[in-house]
């Protein structure tokens, strides 16, 4: 999942705790919890139980006893707590551009303006300044897993070449799949008493499922996986993105069924497939639609709002169309894009090159075409496409995706191990009872 996506789904997670904010009742509040020298109060644990209840509902899930969810939900804030005090620790920081321009992807994501977004989101009560505050919070955790985890990340050619040779040979090449995911995690330096109790607890769950027990409500009981909170979901994957252990666990798998215990670094994990599909991530061979397209760009500021953007935009467009501007001109007056000194020429797209909204307009636009101006988290932008093409994707870009694929493979690995080792680093004092 690259950066900008996480933050968009962390940031859906902070939507909803805000609201949870302004229903929650005043009540007497004391302390659950101490992570290092701060304190998780009763009334946050509440706030947090309330989103996640919420988010186990929207998704069908069961949830567990709540007794058995608030646990679960503290533990969750307890690592979310030691992340942002260890950022804190290392002096990163967020400004109000990033914050900024994190509200417009909300904004864009649910299809409405940022000023509606801050209407709805204090038509229910909640301060606006508190929302940003948890969209900060949740970019400030992006920043540090960058910092501490994915910049560490090497791939070496050689590494790319035994990826393409493994690919090449796979009977699904591109595959796509949907699973769940239990952890149970296991202490950095356990001992042999302690891996064997986890493995048993593993086993237990295991037999659960085998059972018939619901895989969504054990997760949501008693993984230590980031997905616990919306049933171990962990969402569509390509399979070349997802940890090879779990791909080749549920090789021979149909839907519905699950595997495990397996065992990891991080512990034992039970996972189930819900669903396949076939993909292309790296090509296959597959012919590719591909788009040459260019734009101009034009970034709201608070002395260019994104009305005077649109109406800079609409009065280039008709200058364009009526024959007396030539677009590539007109980019390199006005595009504030790096692709300006190319008269905006982006060159031949792949899909997923761009941002959602700039592809469904582009994709919409039929040759030479140029579209109404179309607001992205960069921007406004006047689009042009200039030609379409099916070709194969070429051996340049097969290996820049599966430099990709790897990378973002041991980030998801290392990340996990990181996580854990910061847990076990952070002191912990609870007062739940």
């Amino acid at each position: 999942m690259n950066t900008m996506r996480r933050i968009l789904a962390l940031a859906a997670v902070a939507f909803g705790t805000a609201a949870a904010q302004a229903a929650t009742p005043t009540e007497l509040d004391r302390v659950v919890a101490v992570v290092n020298t701060e304190v998780i109060t009763a009334r946050e644990l509440d706030q947090r139980l309330v989103v996640v209840e919420q988010q186990l509902r929207a998704q069908k899930v069961q949830g567990p006893p709540r007794d058995a969810l608030m646990k679960q939900v503290l533990e969750r804030m307890i690592v979310d707590r030691a992340q942002l005090q260890r950022a804190r620790d290392l002096g990163l920081r967020v400004d109000e551009g990033q914050v900024d321009r994190a509200l417009g992807r909300i904004a864009d994501e649910n299809r409405i303006a940022v000023s509606e977004l801050r209407r709805r989101v204090e038509g229910e009560g909640t301060p606006f300044a508190r929302f940003r505050d948890d969209v900060r919070e949740q970019i400030l955790l992006a920043r540090l897993r960058e910092r501490e985890v994915e910049s560490r990340v090497q791939v070496s050619e050689a590494d790319v070449d035994a990826f393409l040779a493994e690919s090449a040979t796979q009977g699904t090449p591109g595959s796509e799949l949907n699973l769940a995911h239990i952890l149970v995690r296991v202490p950095e330096g356990a001992s042999a008493e302690q891996i064997d109790d986890r493995r048993r607890r593993a086993e237990d769950l295991a037999r659960q499922i085998k059972t018939g027990a619901d895989f969504g409500r054990l997760a949501a009981s008693f993984s230590d996986g980031p997905e616990a909170m919306s049933g171990g979901g962990i969402g569509w994957r390509p399979a070349d993105r997802l940890p090879q252990l779990f791909v080749d666990a549920v090789a021979r798998l149909k839907p519905g069924e699950s595997t495990g215990p397996l065992r990891s670094p991080a512990g034992f994990h039970l996972v189930k497939l819900l669903e396949r599909r076939s993909g292309s991530a790296l090509g296959g061979g597959q012919p590719v639609k591909q788009t040459q397209a260019r734009h101009i760009l034009v970034r709201i500021t608070d002395s260019v709002p994104e009305a005077e953007a649109e109406r800079r935009l609409r009065d280039v467009r008709e200058r364009i169309l009526a024959g007396s501007a030539d677009f590539a001109d007109m980019a390199r007056q006005y595009s504030a894009d790096g692709s300006s000194g190319r008269g905006g020429d982006l060159g031949w797209i792949y899909p997923g090159d761009t941002v959602p909204e700039f592809e469904r307009a582009m994709d919409a636009l039929g040759e030479n075409d140029i579209s109404q101006p179309v607001r992205t988290s960069f921007g406004v932008h006047l689009i042009q496409v200039l030609g379409r093409r099916t070709d194969e994707m070429s051996a340049d870009r097969q290996r820049m995706l599966a430099r990709q694929a790897l990378r973002d493979r041991r980030a998801d690995e290392n990340y996990q191990d990181w996580l854990r080792q910061l847990r076990d680093r952070t002191y912990v004092e609870y007062r739940l009872e």
